[in-house]
């Protein structure tokens, strides 16, 4: 696809639709009655199977990938294809509902909030922890209340939310903030270090002084590109210096996230301030992520935060892991040059960041 393509959106135009793209995941499983077996539903017949869904004040049209994708086997290859089917149909609909595992949304919902240049229409991401089939489904809560954020619209004709996001279990989070933080609960996702755009009760209470205001004068601009190499790495006490040289000194790395301790700390060891002043200089970013859930890298806080900075650490700032690993990606795409990524990582591009 050519990264220069754009389309306009001068003029608001609503259209009194929203696609449904569903790429995978427990939510587009359903049990055979022969059987008994889990298998992929057909989601073009929605409203046949569940006939609430006609109640929807917007038409539903589906895009179902031709094999569903398991999230622990999302890449940037199918990051692109999304980007591409959304670029598609950018103007034939007023948003879009993609499901999806929840393994790996929070990388999925980052990743396109950044491929996804000035966007001004909801991308919605949501799945569940139960089949939608299945008794106690969270399922179409999730479903049904994503097309309704999907399709929600200002007087003049403009999104309630124009960006990317996460909805599960009443509240709309912004999509590069938002960790899994839950294996089992219904309550799957947080934004831990970002208030919620919109809670989902008996009516929505939208956030609106948190949501993002993007330029409805301009075109949204996708981008496919994604260089994946780079790799996340946690320190822990006893980290051994063998192994990290070899990562480090591989010749295809670019960047590392490192999540380090509480504030951006790590051990005050001479071999490793090394090895990541080598790895700067050779033109690898690392970028610096606190492994609490929340909070904020202050590398100026404590002397061993100064010395990772002296070693040419940038900070993440309060970013997620998630964020942090798509952003250099995207960069990493686009930019050559490691001191104009590194500057990008410390400015915000999509609201991933607090600056």
């Amino acid at each position: 696809m050519n990264e220069n393509h754009t389309f306009s959106t001068s003029s608001v135009h609503r259209t009194g639709k929203v696609l449904l793209i569903y790429t995978g995941g427990t939510i587009g499983m359903g049990r055979n009655p022969v059987t008994e077996a889990l298998e992929p539903l057909d989601f073009s017949h929605l409203t046949a199977k569940f006939p609430e869904f006609q109640y929807l004040r917007t038409n539903i049209e589906t895009y179902q990938f031709s094999e569903p994708v398991d999230s622990s086997d999302i890449d940037p290859q199918i990051w692109a294809n999304i980007v591409n089917i959304i670029t598609k149909y950018y103007d034939n609909y007023d948003g879009f509902v993609i499901l999806h595992g929840t393994d790996t949304m929070a990388y999925t919902a980052s990743a396109l909030s950044f491929m996804l240049e000035n966007l001004t229409k909801p991308v919605i991401l949501t799945g569940s922890q139960l089949p939608i089939g299945q008794l106690r489904t969270d399922g179409k809560e999730n479903l049904v209340t994503s097309i309704e954020l999907a399709s929600a619209h200002h007087p003049d004709g403009t999104a309630m939310v124009p960006e990317v996001c996460i909805y599960f279990g009443g509240q709309l989070l912004r999509g590069n903030r938002a960790t899994k933080q839950s294996a089992d609960g219904f309550n799957a996702f947080a934004t831990f270090n970002y208030p919620v755009l919109c809670h989902a009760g008996v009516t929505f209470t939208y956030h609106d002084h948190h949501i993002l205001q993007p330029d409805f004068s301009r075109p949204m601009v996708p981008h496919t590109e994604m260089d994946a190499n780079v790799i996340v790495m946690s320190l822990f006490p006893g980290i051994q210096e063998c192994f990290l040289r070899h990562v480090f000194e591989a010749p295809e790395l670019r960047a590392v996230v490192m999540r380090t301790f509480g504030s951006g700390n790590a051990p005050q060891r001479q071999w490793l301030l090394q090895l990541l002043k080598e790895a700067s200089l050779r033109g690898v970013t690392i970028v610096n992520i606190s492994q609490c859930v929340s909070g904020f890298v202050e590398m100026s806080r404590y002397d061993t935060g100064y010395q990772l900075k002296d070693a040419g650490v940038v900070s993440g700032r309060d970013s997620t892991v998630e964020s942090a690993v798509t952003k250099l990606m995207y960069l990493q795409a686009r930019y050559d040059d490691p001191e104009t990524i590194r500057t990008f990582m410390n400015r915000s591009i999509a609201g991933e960041v607090t600056i």
